[in-house]
C-alpha cells in the first residue's frame, strides 16, 4: 500500500517563505510523476508543481512559475516544495501526490491515484 505523507507548511507573511514535505512509500518511487496540488476554499484545485523522479525534470504551474521550486531526494523517497515571495493568494490546503508513470506529461490533467491527507498554507497580508 503507497502512504504520501506531507509536513511543513504553516502560517506566514506576505513576502516570506515556507517549505513543504512528501514522503512516500513504495518501490516505485524511482519512477513516478510526484505532484503538488492546492485547494482554497470555494476554488477547484490546481496543479502547483510535478517532477518526474527518474529524470529529475520539473514543471510548474503558470501561477507559481519563478517562486516555487519543487525538488527530490531519492535516497528518503521525499519530495520537496520549497515556496518563496508568497502572496495570499497562495492560502490553500496544498496536497502531494503519486502517479507511477514514466512521465509527468499533461500531469495537471492525469489522475493520480495516491494522495496525502493535506496541509495548511497560510499567506497574510
Amino acid at each position: 500500500q503507497v502512504q504520501v505523507v506531507e509536513s511543513g507548511g504553516g502560517s506566514v507573511e506576505a513576502g516570506g517563505s515556507l517549505a513543504l514535505s512528501c514522503v512516500v512509500s513504495g518501490d516505485f518511487y524511482t519512477s513516478v510523476c510526484m505532484g503538488w496540488f492546492r485547494q482554497a476554499p470555494g476554488k477547484e484545485r490546481e496543479g502547483v508543481a510535478a517532477i518526474y523522479t527518474w529524470e529529475d525534470t520539473a514543471t510548474y504551474g503558470d501561477s507559481v512559475k519563478g517562486r516555487f521550486t519543487i525538488s527530490q531526494d531519492n535516497a528518503k523517497n521525499t519530495v520537496y516544495l520549497q515556496m518563496n515571495s508568497l502572496q495570499p493568494e497562495d492560502t490553500a490546503m496544498y496536497y502531494c501526490a503519486a502517479r507511477p508513470w514514466n512521465t509527468c506529461y499533461d500531469w495537471e490533467r492525469q489522475p493520480f491515484p495516491d494522495w496525502g491527507q493535506g496541509i495548511q498554507v497560510t499567506v497574510s497580508s
